[in-house]
């Protein structure tokens, strides 16, 4: 059994590095997280990196009449058929 935590972490962080890489990088990719979020937003406005635009919360309503679409299988019907239309 490798080394105890809590007794020397320093150690502790050595072996696991060497024996169990998987378990040691993925604790340092994940302590890195939290750390990132408060760091990486001020240093992207300090270089210049404008935030990205809100995005549209409403779709704007066109302001002139509608028109009236047509397309397949939509017929006009004419005075007749329309005169003729439910009679036998």
């Amino acid at each position: 059994m490798g080394p105890h935590f809590w007794a020397s972490p320093l150690r502790y962080f050595r072996w696991a590095a060497r024996e169990r890489p998987n378990l040691f990088w993925s604790c340092v990719l994940g302590g890195i997280g939290p750390v990132m979020l408060f760091t990486v937003p001020p240093l992207r406005r300090f270089l210049g990196d404008p935030d990205a635009a809100p995005y549209p919360r409403t779709y704007p309503v066109p302001t002139g009449p509608r028109k009236k679409l047509t397309g397949y299988g939509d017929e006009i019907e004419t005075e007749t058929e329309t005169e003729t239309w439910g009679r036998t």
